[in-house]
């Protein structure tokens, strides 16, 4: 499926427009974008003062290796350099290498294809499946043991007959091919198979985490197998090169665009920190098929696939504005402002079909300058395709960014992730603001200990407010809407709606003097609140929220009502009626320890919560706690009704 975007009237320039006495230097397709770019730097050097735009005309611009900016391509506030679509074009620069040549054999569709090995393949704009088993969901692992050799380990899984059965009777060459990827609680392990002994399979490499291993909770899928191949839009390369594909309805190959994944990155701006690149503005470009192919290794776990880097690639910039872009068909992540990076955003720009997350900012360990970044108006969804464990938008060891009125959703592990600290010891992540986002269909059942928005380690002035959470859906336990992880202090989480969760609308871990007030929590599966390690200082403080429900307990976990929490001037609503039971406590003793002194038992006066309407039309009973009634239609991206219809898209097979 291809998205056609057009210039948005509610950007500052439309597409190809020139500023006044600006160089423009068309970049015709078939042209090398990087010779242009050294017309650039030629021109730059000769009269800085000048404007300077590389146009690249519509059409697809293949890249073989990414382009990079460097200090040398830095321009000023009133000469920036500029790369940008011609007027009424939207070009694609694109990593894809087509495939032609098919023919159609019992309905499948046969090509040789010569070259390297590839993991990424798309027809007609639309992600094909590496042949795999099962179609759905994952198997199950029985057992697994961990030998060390030398500084490998060898793994063995031992594994049910509907597993095995796809991989006892391979040749050494066929099973070469197949990787294992695994989901364990909140992270995945992507392998290449040794061998297969009877029920069980080897694999080699790094030692297993003791907080997170493959263990008996863990599921497995298989990926290129051979005999996987027997579902429509799936595909697979045998070791002689040849290309199967299993059609969707419809599709033609006489007249289908096939492409294979090429290059991770497409573009690269790369400075110093004492020399930054400065004042670089990306404007109604396509960045298209750059892949990921997965190396003898594999891929080691890592929570939010950290290591992974993203297709537009970015350190030590300053007001970099990346406007009304695309990012798609990748097999990494989509955009990283990582070190150095200050005063720049990244706006109404669409992200989708992502092999990791969409939007990451900061590092994982301090002392990068990484801040001041706006995320706005931008939809990202439809990742993890190659990286379960990716998350929509991450921001590490990086304080003061804005996340804002953008629509995150339909990823399998967490919409946003704020902070990179496991504990108290000190973070970057300050001051940072996530509101107004529409988050939504987090999970889909695959991974454990996830949120809509989650947070980790101290972030003194970071708030979080006026979003939109709902349908966050774990596998074993953890799909949960506002999480505070370890460490979170100092955290304001005000004005959210959250809904339909798994394990409950918050969840506190472990952390110092958060605020959760004036939220509405409605609809969790299991119980609605959490809070999961006690501790001798105060860990939060629940006031002025809804909680509404219909089954299950109101606070559960491992606290057990010990610790200190403040909680008290909330309203809470079991639908039909029902106990209210807080850590195993009757409600009138729950009051009895102290908590919920001045709270009421009063149905808030929602016009119709089951549907996902929760204005409130009869303010009397929450006005007896002080709440302070919010749009919640308000979250999401903004503009014209094209990009708000777009954004509310469901992505083709997300359940797979």
């Amino acid at each position: 499926m291809k998205t056609p975007m057009k210039c948005l009237a509610t950007l500052t320039l439309a597409c190809g427009l020139s500023v006044a006495n600006e160089l423009r230097l068309p970049v015709p397709v078939g042209t090398d974008p990087a010779s242009v770019l050294e017309k650039a730097r030629a021109a730059r050097a000769e009269d800085p003062s000048r404007p300077i735009a590389l146009v690249f005309a519509d059409g697809v611009h293949h890249l073989d290796k990414p382009l990079t900016l460097t200090p040398a391509d830095s321009g000023t506030a009133e000469a920036p350099l500029r790369l940008i679509a011609a007027d009424g074009g939207r070009p694609v620069i694109s990593a894809g290498r087509k495939i032609e040549g098919f023919r159609v054999i019992d309905g499948r569709w046969e090509t040789p294809v010569d070259g390297p090995r590839f993991d990424q393949l798309w027809v007609n704009g639309r992600r094909a499946v590496p042949a795999r088993a099962p179609n759905q969901g994952f198997f199950k692992v029985r057992s697994v043991t961990e030998v060390a050799e030398g500084d490998r380990f060898l793994q063995t899984l031992t594994l049910d007959e509907d597993a095995i059965s796809h991989l006892r009777e391979l040749d050494p060459e066929e099973l070469k091919q197949v990787q294992m990827l695994a989901y364990h609680k909140w992270d995945n392990t992507r392998r290449f198979i040794d061998s297969v002994e009877g029920d069980r399979i080897l694999t080699r490499g790094g030692k297993m985490k003791p907080w997170n291993s493959i263990d008996e909770k863990s599921g497995l899928v298989l990926e290129h197998l051979a005999s996987g191949l027997d579902q429509p839009g799936e595909w697979f390369r045998a070791a002689d090169g040849k290309l199967t594909y299993l059609p969707r309805p419809g599709e033609d190959p006489a007249t289908a665009e096939v492409v294979a994944g090429g290059i991770e990155q497409l573009l690269i701006i790369r400075g110093t920190p004492d020399a930054p690149v400065s004042h670089i503005e990306i404007r109604g470009l396509a960045f298209h098929h750059a892949g990921w192919t997965s190396p003898p290794g594999g891929f080691e776990p890592a929570q939010a696939a950290a290591p992974i880097e993203a297709v537009i690639q970015v350190d030590h910039v300053r007001a970099l504005h990346i406007i009304d872009c695309e990012v798609a068909h990748t097999g990494i992540y989509g955009i990283w402002l990582r070190d150095g990076c200050r005063d720049s955003r990244i706006e109404q720009c669409l992200l989708h079909d992502l092999g990791a997350g969409g939007v990451r900012i900061g590092n994982t360990s301090e002392g990068r300058n990484t801040g001041g970044i706006t995320l706005e108006n931008c939809i990202i969804r439809d990742g993890g395709k190659v990286f379960p464990c990716a998350v929509g938008v991450w921001i590490g060891h990086s304080g003061d960014n804005a996340v804002t009125h953008n629509t995150i959703s339909h990823f399998p592990y967490t919409g946003v992730s704020v902070g990179w600290r496991w504990g108290y010891d000190s973070s970057e992540a300050k001051r940072n603001r996530i509101e107004f986002n529409h988050i939504h269909h987090i999970g889909n059942g695959l991974l454990s200990d996830m949120g809509g928005i989650y947070t980790l380690g101290p972030s003194e002035g970071t708030v979080v407010r006026h979003n939109r959470i709902h349908d966050i859906t774990s596998y074993q336990y953890g799909g949960w809407g506002l999480y505070n992880d370890e460490g979170s202090t100092g955290i304001v989480m005000e004005n959210n709606l959250v809904y339909r969760t798994t394990t409950g609308g918050y969840h506190q871990h472990f952390g110092r003097e958060n605020i959760i007030r004036n939220n509405i929590f409605a609809f969790a599966r299991d119980h609605q609140l959490q809070f999961t390690r006690p501790e001798e200082h105060l860990s939060f403080t629940f006031t002025r929220n809804i909680v509404i429900w219909e089954n299950g307990r109101l606070w559960s976990g491992g606290a057990q009502g010990r610790g200190r929490i403040a909680s008290d001037h909330n309203l809470y609503h079991v639908i039909g009626g029902g106990d209210i039971n807080s850590f195993g406590k009757s409600f009138e003793a729950w009051r009895e320890s102290g908590q919920d002194q001045n709270s009421v038992v009063a149905d808030p006066g929602f016009a119709n919560p089951a549907a996902g309407d929760f204005r409130i039309i009869d303010p009397a009973n929450v006005s007896r706690i002080g709440f302070e009634p919010f749009d919640t239609t308000a979250a999401g991206v903004r503009g014209p009704d094209s990009w708000r219809v777009l954004a509310a898209g469901v992505p083709p097979d997300w359940s797979r």
